[in-house]
């Protein structure tokens, strides 16, 4: 069960985390909505593919990538959605789409989106579709140790 990997985690590093459930919700804004969570504070976890490799991006529910800032930050040439065919099988105990944002437990380097590090708390899918986890965004900064960049433009 993909919870239980996680809560190990934070357990076995001494972090302050609270799990909530909530009715299934597939987007970020549908699971901030139904958790009662402010959209600005509900990480999303996105899958891009970059110059052929498949990389880890968290980023506020009420944000999107920029493509052209992301591949400029990273000197990419080739940036774009990785399709759910492409990343599946790297979280083989979560559900398609609600991998938490921890590249670390998955052998994925984690790149976060500065906009996100403005949060005191964030919160994520913990694995499932209707589980979720609250924590300080400093105990997730480090215990990921993500890359952080400017690549967002905030929902109008």
């Amino acid at each position: 069960m993909p919870l239980n990997k996680l809560i190990d985690y934070l357990d076995k590093n001494g972090k302050k985390y609270i799990v909530m459930k909530h009715s299934k919700a597939y987007t970020a804004q549908e699971v901030a909505a139904s958790a009662h969570i402010p959209g600005k504070e509900m990480a999303k976890t996105v899958m891009l593919k970059v110059d052929g490799d498949i990389k880890m991006v968290i980023l506020p529910s009420t944000h999107d990538v920029d493509f052209g800032k992301f591949q400029e930050a990273l000197g990419a040439t080739d940036v774009g959605l990785a399709s759910e065919e492409e990343f599946e099988g790297l979280f083989p105990d979560c559900e398609l789409g609600a991998m938490p944002p921890f590249g670390n437990l998955y052998d994925k380097e984690t790149i976060v989106a500065e906009a996100l590090t403005e949060d005191e708390e964030i919160a994520f899918n913990a694995g499932t579709h209707k589980e979720l986890v609250k924590m300080s965004y400093k105990d997730f900064e480090e215990l990921t140790k993500p890359k952080i960049f400017p690549f967002t433009n905030k929902h109008t």
